[in-house]
Protein backbone atom coordinates (compact mmCIF):
# COMPACT_ATOMS: atom_id res chain seq x y z
CA UNK A 1 0.00 0.00 0.00
CA UNK A 2 1.23 3.73 -0.84
CA UNK A 3 1.89 5.92 1.56
CA UNK A 4 -0.47 8.71 -0.27
CA UNK A 5 -3.26 6.13 -0.17
CA UNK A 6 -2.79 5.32 3.24
CA UNK A 7 -2.81 9.12 4.11
CA UNK A 8 -6.01 9.37 2.14
CA UNK A 9 -7.65 6.43 4.22
CA UNK A 10 -6.51 8.45 7.30
CA UNK A 11 -8.28 11.58 6.57
CA UNK A 12 -11.19 9.54 4.83
CA UNK A 13 -10.48 11.03 1.42
CA UNK A 14 -10.44 6.92 0.11
CA UNK A 15 -12.27 4.16 0.79
CA UNK A 16 -10.12 1.34 3.19
CA UNK A 17 -8.81 -1.85 1.73
CA UNK A 18 -10.95 -4.43 2.75
CA UNK A 19 -8.51 -7.03 2.23
CA UNK A 20 -5.96 -5.40 4.76
CA UNK A 21 -5.67 -7.12 7.86
CA UNK A 22 -7.86 -6.14 10.84
CA UNK A 23 -5.83 -7.37 14.17
CA UNK A 24 -6.69 -5.02 17.05
CA UNK A 25 -2.96 -3.12 17.40
CA UNK A 26 -3.22 -2.69 13.84
CA UNK A 27 -6.52 -0.27 14.77
CA UNK A 28 -4.83 1.18 17.72
CA UNK A 29 -1.85 2.07 15.74
CA UNK A 30 -3.96 3.55 12.45
CA UNK A 31 -5.81 5.42 15.08
CA UNK A 32 -2.88 7.38 16.91
CA UNK A 33 -1.71 7.54 13.17
CA UNK A 34 -5.15 9.41 12.10
CA UNK A 35 -4.89 11.64 15.42
CA UNK A 36 -1.20 12.86 15.11
CA UNK A 37 -1.72 13.53 11.15
CA UNK A 38 -4.55 16.23 12.41
CA UNK A 39 -2.75 17.63 15.02
CA UNK A 40 -0.11 18.14 12.31
CA UNK A 41 -2.50 19.64 9.44
CA UNK A 42 -4.14 21.81 12.45
CA UNK A 43 -0.36 23.39 13.16
CA UNK A 44 0.67 23.90 9.95
CA UNK A 45 -2.43 25.92 8.97
CA UNK A 46 -1.97 28.07 12.44
CA UNK A 47 1.32 28.87 11.66
CA UNK A 48 -0.07 29.80 7.99
CA UNK A 49 -2.26 31.79 9.74
CA UNK A 50 -0.23 33.52 11.91
CA UNK A 51 2.76 34.36 9.68
CA UNK A 52 -0.07 35.76 7.02
CA UNK A 53 -2.19 37.88 9.43
CA UNK A 54 -0.11 38.84 12.68
CA UNK A 55 2.89 39.92 11.24
CA UNK A 56 5.50 41.78 13.57
CA UNK A 57 7.19 44.80 12.23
Amino acid sequence: MGVWRQIGEYLYIKKKDPNAPRGGWIKYMHGINRISLFMFLIAVIVMIVRALFFKHH
